[in-house]
This record gives structure tokens, C-alpha cells and sequence, in this order.
């Protein structure tokens, strides 16, 4: 991939952030996530690049863009698979909390699994444990692991997990253990990329979310050195079927990063919609002058951007800006 389709991904990240951040808070998730879609779609437009989508807002039949298989880019330039997670955080935005972001990921072509959209068990650590921690590990042994290889007593370690019904006895025995939970209400791309960040605290990731953004968050994960482990989770004989149209024939097996994000390039940019561990959110300066704060990582080069912007919203007619 070029390297220069990096920044240009982050002006995707930035256009969806913006529109969607105009509906922070005023209860209706649905209309700041077509804001993001919207937005990002036709800044998909001006990208030189053969892209397809393989992670989106759901088939052909269920969304009118950033459909799985809908042709993204000029045409011109490298062919690469897309992930997308418009607004990531729907809920969050609408109720004004913490950790919304508009994300992507991209791959060069046949690269990322084509996960379908059910749940997924996944677990991820920062680059001291790399290589060393299993999915299939009682959580106890994993701790243990994680806590000498970050060189830190288990009561200093930190696990983040969200906070639903189906993590409770998994809650329970982390904090049986000792360790610290660190529960978060939506946004996994998010909790799952701050293990690799040693800035945020955060020791490991655990917990069954869904399986898109565990893709996602694979490629940012990958390009951090960092690790991650992953199990479709299938509720019933229809998603068992989807997994194997999309050529997954054993959904029970344990997906490495590797089979997540193959090959050894990736990229993955996000800009923030609200603040939280990883990016400050969309902040209104007055006036039509709004700043935000991204990120973008190249697994290729380990490199990583963070990215402050200030933007005249009356100079970006593209975007799907609320009303008063």
C-alpha cells in the first residue's frame, strides 16, 4: 500500500467525526450514524485507491452505502480490503458519554477476514505479552502471565471488560484473582487498542463483543506489536451458515491476529467523537471552528500519528450537518 493513503484515510475519519459530533447528546443515534456513513461515504470519493468493503454497515440489502462489497475510492491506485465502523459508539453519542469514534482499517487486498456480524470472544495484550497468552487459558493463568511479563504484581494489573450480564462470572473471577476490571459500556475498538498503549493503564482486554470490530481493532493492534486472539461465537444455525458463505468452515476455532489481519502491512486511523482513553473528542472552539484529534498507525513501519486539526465547517459543504 502507499504510504501516503495513511493521512488520506484520516480526512475519512475527520469528515465522519464531524458530522456525526453535531448529534452529541441529543438522543437519536440513529441520525448520527447516518451523519458518519454519509459523511465518510463521499469522502471515500476523493481517495486514490481500488478498495472494497468487507467489514461495513451490514449486505447490500441492509444499507444503502458502506455495503460489504460496495467499491470504494477513485479506482486509481492500490487495490486494498476496507473495515469501517462509521461511528463507533451510536449509543454513546446519542446519550453524550465517553468513547465514540469514527474508525477504519485497511489491508492490502484478501487480507482481512471477512468477518460476518455475530458476536466474537476475544482477548488482547500489549506487546511485553505477545505470543504468550491464550484465548482458550483459564483467565487466572492469563493474569499471571500478564503481570510478570509487564513486570507488575497482579493487584497492579488491569483488566478491561465490558460491562454486560454474559461477563459477570468471567468479572468475578478476575477480581477473585485479585486483579483490577476496568468496565466500559460500548465501544470495544477502543478498550481492546488501549491495551497496546502503555499511556492508558490498561493490561488486557477480554470479553465476547462483536466480531467486525474485533477485525478492526486487529490492525491497530497489529501495528502496535501488541497480540489478540479471537472465537466467532455463532447463536444459531443462520449465523452458523454465514460464517461458512464467507468461508469460514470451523467458526469454533481460535482465529491469531494473523488470521485477522494477514500478511504484514495494515493500517488503521480513528478520530474521536467524544473523549476517552484513546482520543480527545470533536471540540466546537465557536464560531463554524471545530478541532480534532486522530490517529493513524502502518503495521509495515510501526509508525504512529496523532493528529490535531482545526476545521471551518462552512468550508466543508460535504458534510451532514445538524440544523438549529
Amino acid at each position: 500500500m502507499d504510504r501516503e493513503l495513511a493521512l488520506e484515510i484520516v480526512r475519512v475519519t475527520e469528515a465522519a467525526a464531524l458530522a456525526s459530533a453535531q448529534w452529541m447528546g441529543r438522543g437519536k443515534k440513529n441520525e448520527a450514524d447516518d451523519a458518519a456513513t454519509t459523511a465518510m461515504r463521499e469522502m471515500f470519493d476523493s481517495v486514490n485507491m481500488k478498495g472494497t468493503v468487507v467489514i461495513g454497515e451490514g449486505e447490500l440489502d441492509e444499507a444503502p452505502m458502506l455495503y460489504i462489497g460496495e467499491e470504494l475510492g477513485t479506482g486509481h491506485g492500490p487495490e486494498v480490503d476496507i473495515a469501517v465502523d462509521p461511528l463507533e459508539g451510536t449509543t454513546i453519542v446519542a446519550k453524550g458519554h465517553q468513547n465514540a469514534m469514527a474508525v477504519i482499517a485497511i489491508g492490502d487486498k484478501g487480507t482481512l477476514l471477512h468477518a460476518p456480524d455475530m458476536y466474537m470472544e476475544k482477548i488482547a495484550v500489549g506487546p511485553e505479552a505477545a505470543g504468550l497468552v491464550r484465548l482458550t487459558d483459564p483467565i487466572e493463568k492469563t493474569i499471571d502471565i500478564v503481570a510478570k511479563m509487564t513486570n507488575k504484581r497482579v493487584r497492579d494489573v488491569t483488566v478491561i471488560i465490558q460491562e454486560r450480564p454474559r461477563h459477570d462470572e468471567l468479572i468475578e473471577r478476575i477480581r477473585n484473582k485479585g486483579a483490577r476490571v476496568k468496565l466500559f459500556g460500548d465501544g470495544d475498538v477502543a478498550a481492546s487498542i488501549a491495551t497496546v498503549l502503555p499511556r492508558t493503564g490498561i493490561d488486557l482486554f477480554v470479553g465476547t463483543g462483536g466480531a467486525p470490530e474485533g477485525v478492526i481493532s486487529a490492525a491497530a493492534i497489529k501495528a502496535l506489536g501488541g497480540d489478540m486472539q479471537a472465537r466467532l461465537v455463532p447463536m444459531n444455525e443462520e449465523e452458523l451458515a454465514r460464517c461458512k458463505r464467507m468461508g469460514i468452515e470451523d467458526p469454533s476455532q481460535v482465529l491469531e491476529l494473523n488470521d485477522l489481519v494477514r500478511g504484514d502491512d495494515a493500517i488503521f486511523a480513528a478520530t474521536g467523537v467524544s473523549s476517552g482513553e484513546l482520543l480527545e473528542g470533536v471540540r466546537f472552539l465557536g464560531g463554524d471552528t471545530v478541532e480534532t484529534d486522530s490517529i493513524v498507525m502502518r503495521a509495515k513501519t510501526g509508525t504512529v500519528r496523532y493528529i490535531k486539526a482545526q476545521h471551518r465547517l462552512s468550508q466543508k459543504p460535504h458534510l451532514v450537518i445538524h440544523g438549529d
